[in-house]
């Protein structure tokens, strides 16, 4: 893709966020039909991009890995470039959580008028997408220890879960590399079918404008301006706030400490892939357009992206783990119960294991926040009020999608970052 070609699909996009929120907000939403159970606008957009992205999803992780991975070689090389990524998703997303903790303790939004506080916990409502999910620490450690241990590798693949795909890929990659001459045409095949992919990926991006105008404009025009008022828009507030020191001061901070690059030129190239984050708000979905553009336009190597940006799309959650920590601190303000200096440990802990547990999809951190209130709950001591009721999530459902937007930006902003990062380590020759 051409430096011209680029400029002019950041720029349809742009237009397409832009009118998407427009029309949405003003009244054309409400004119809609429905289509097979969801409005022609969110069918629109799922037909249009969301369903095109996500065919290619399970193929690009499975033959980026492998060609990453054989691209390393030297086992050793890997070990350092493998530790150091793991070492810098945990790193990240712990200081993303604990940001997140500090920021909604101390703007406390949800400490309330009594008046208010019972109107609020009147609408809580229990959702369905919080039903059966794994309610304790233990069963979120087993269930992601499952996923790095699949039985079957095809029936992983059918489900789009991404940990087995990962783990089986780097160990077949690894098997590809060690082979030498024998494997040498296994390799050169998956490097074959990645070029591939990543061409069919710039032929389907240029579907992004339209497909992001339809979701923005879905969501907009769902939620609304109005919705943001008073103390869920405290709440609002208080999450931007977090996701935007995170992604404008802690990553670029991070980013120059240890590659001495001007991380706001590389945010910048890597723009085409934040503005698809928000629109698509998925950051799996993303993940096509993630590696294109640090590949050509964010100057990271094959090697660093080809590993560490389908593994960071699965593991690495910094918007969202610092969503969580917010939400979940808030909920229980709002139902008047204070959260000791050890209960908010439990949260910034939970709250980093539940990122890293939760799918690449749209709104997945309302499921595995279910973790994190169990968590705390089984850990409250002297709470006139009791525990916090799961039902209590459905008191922010209807602001969420907004918010994931924003945090699926800053996702994929962090995988981009761990790549450019991981590339001093995993340079092309």
């Amino acid at each position: 893709m051409t430096h011209r070609s680029t400029n002019i699909l950041t720029l349809l996009i742009l237009v397409g966020l832009v009118a998407g929120a427009l029309f949405g907000e003003f009244g054309l939403f409400a004119t809609g039909t429905v289509v097979d159970g969801d409005h022609w606008l969110k069918a629109a957009g799922d037909l249009v991009l969301i369903r095109p992205l996500k065919l290619l999803v399970v193929p690009l992780i499975f033959f980026s890995v492998i060609s990453g991975i054989s691209r390393i070689g030297d086992p050793s090389k890997l070990g350092k470039v493998g530790g150091a990524t793991l070492v810098y998703y945990l790193a990240t997303m712990f200081m993303a959580v604990s940001l997140g903790t500090l920021l909604v303790t101390w703007i406390s939004p949800g400490v309330l008028q009594a008046s208010v506080q019972e109107e609020l916990i009147g609408t809580a409502h229990v959702i369905g997408a919080t039903q059966g999910a794994a309610n304790d620490l233990g069963s979120a450690w087993m269930n992601i220890l499952y996923q790095l241990i699949p039985v079957n590798i095809l029936d992983d693949m059918v489900k789009v879960q991404p940990l087995g795909i990962i783990v089986f890929a780097i160990a077949f990659g690894l098997a590809l590399a060690a082979g030498g001459d024998k494997t040498k045409a296994a390799r050169d095949i998956c490097n074959a079918c990645f070029e591939g992919l990543m061409i069919l990926v710039r032929w389907i991006i240029w579907l992004t404008p339209i497909g992001v105008f339809f979701l923005v404009a879905w969501t907009v025009g769902k939620i609304g301006f109005d919705s943001i008022k008073g103390p869920l828009g405290m709440y609002m507030v208080t999450v931007l706030v977090g996701l935007a020191v995170h992604g404008f001061l802690v990553l670029p901070l991070v980013l120059y400490l240890f590659s001495r690059k001007n991380p706001y030129q590389f945010m910048w190239q890597m723009k085409r892939a934040l503005m698809t984050a928000v629109g698509t708000d998925s950051s799996s979905a993303t993940l096509p357009v993630t590696i294109d553009t640090a590949e050509n336009e964010g100057g990271c190597s094959k090697r660093a992206a080809n590993f560490v940006l389908p593994l960071g799309a699965t593991i690495n959650m910094d918007g969202t783990a610092l969503y969580e920590a917010v939400a979940v601190v808030f909920l229980f303000q709002l139902f008047g119960i204070e959260l000791e200096f050890g209960q908010l440990v439990i949260v910034v802990i939970t709250a980093t294991l539940a990122a890293i547990g939760a799918a690449g999809i749209p709104s997945a951190g309302l499921v595995t926040m279910v973790i994190v209130i169990s968590a705390v709950n089984m850990n409250l001591t002297g709470s006139a009020t009791g525990p916090l009721p799961i039902a209590a999530i459905g008191i922010i459902i209807g602001v969420d999608r907004i918010l994931d937007m924003c945090r699926t930006a800053v996702n994929v902003w962090g995988d981009a970052v761990g790549a450019k990062i991981i590339t001093k380590l995993a340079p092309d020759d």
